[in-house]
């Protein structure tokens, strides 16, 4: 069941890492913060040590990974921390990085879920803010879609189909709370294709990438010598990056999300397009300058490189 109150860390937790993309050592710490306050991003190697909020308003990139930023700064690769901030329903928190992406560790969330219950959960003195949907959302890009429909719970319903013998396809089904998130999506590590690295490479990622923070995947099996954490841990970790994108709503989900090969790119377009659908949800427990502020976003919905579609 979903705690009605706000919650934050109750001690300051660090962790150090290299980042997937980057290839930089990065040392992070994640601390405390009051009551409405949501997740905010700082980068401790910058002088002015700039803030970025975790929200759809500020992500400047999301292909191969989700990237946020603003005319300072950027930090890459947030989806999997944000992920653990949702699946343990943290509301409220700071995360001070020296440098521009957020560690892999070991490409999943369960590390992030440890620190966060070494640390400890204090619930606050606010209620949750929950974002409902009222009539369905729809995003297609060629055969990937994403749906978002009316639900009293978060519950996600994922599809993914690869034309490789280790993969296939596979589907997820299931509501989305902190205990399903430790058990069953927390561990599922991202993937990659050994084909894909040197293009991957040139083009400046996966630089960072490595059995130790991936699984990849050889021309036929995963290469991997301990092989899968799961037999389906590529769509488990498909609904991570889900969760770990929707989060940058500001607020907790009450939605049924049906996703077909869905990725970053479609799950920021259509959290951008129902931004500037206001009759499609309304926000509760909250207070009343929040709905104006997700409303009034102002920017373009879909960029024209997409090339998507949205229908209501």
């Amino acid at each position: 069941m979903m705690s009605h109150c706000q919650k934050t860390i109750k001690k300051e937790v660090a962790v150090a890492g290299i980042g997937l993309h980057s290839g930089q050592e990065v040392t992070m710490t994640i601390k405390p913060a009051r009551e409405g306050t949501g997740i905010v991003f700082a980068r401790t190697d910058i002088p002015s040590v700039p803030e970025i909020p975790a929200r759809i308003d500020h992500v400047v990139d999301c292909h191969f990974a989700t990237t946020i930023g603003n005319d300072r700064c950027r930090i890459s690769t947030i989806e999997h921390l944000m992920a653990a901030f949702s699946g343990m329903e943290i509301d409220n928190a700071r995360v001070e990085l020296n440098g521009p992406e957020v560690p892999a560790l070991d490409g999943s969330a369960s590390a992030y879920v440890m620190l966060f219950r070494e640390a400890g959960l204090k619930v606050q003195n606010r209620a949750r803010r929950y974002i409902e949907i009222l009539e369905e959302v729809s995003f297609t890009n060629g055969d990937k879609k994403v749906t978002l429909s009316p639900c009293s719970k978060f519950c996600v319903d994922f599809t993914i189909d690869f034309e490789h013998p280790a993969i296939r396809a596979q589907r997820f089904r299931g509501k989305i709370d902190s205990r399903t998130f430790r058990k069953s999506i927390a561990r599922a590590r991202t993937f990659g294709f050994l084909k894909e690295v040197d293009m991957l490479h040139k083009n400046g990622l996966a630089l960072g990438a490595s059995l130790d923070n991936a699984v990849v995947i050889g021309a036929k099996a995963v290469i991997n010598s301990e092989g899968l954490r799961f037999s389906d841990e590529f769509v488990r970790h498909k609904v991570l990056d889900l969760i770990g994108d929707f989060y940058l709503l500001g607020a907790p989900l009450k939605a049924r999300v049906k996703a077909v090969k869905s990725g970053h790119e479609l799950h920021c377009n259509i959290m951008k397009f129902l931004a500037e659908t206001p009759a499609a949800w309304r926000l509760s427990g909250s207070e009343p300058e929040y709905p104006d502020r997700l409303s009034r976003w102002g920017y373009p919905v879909v960029s024209p490189s997409y090339g998507l579609a949205a229908s209501f």
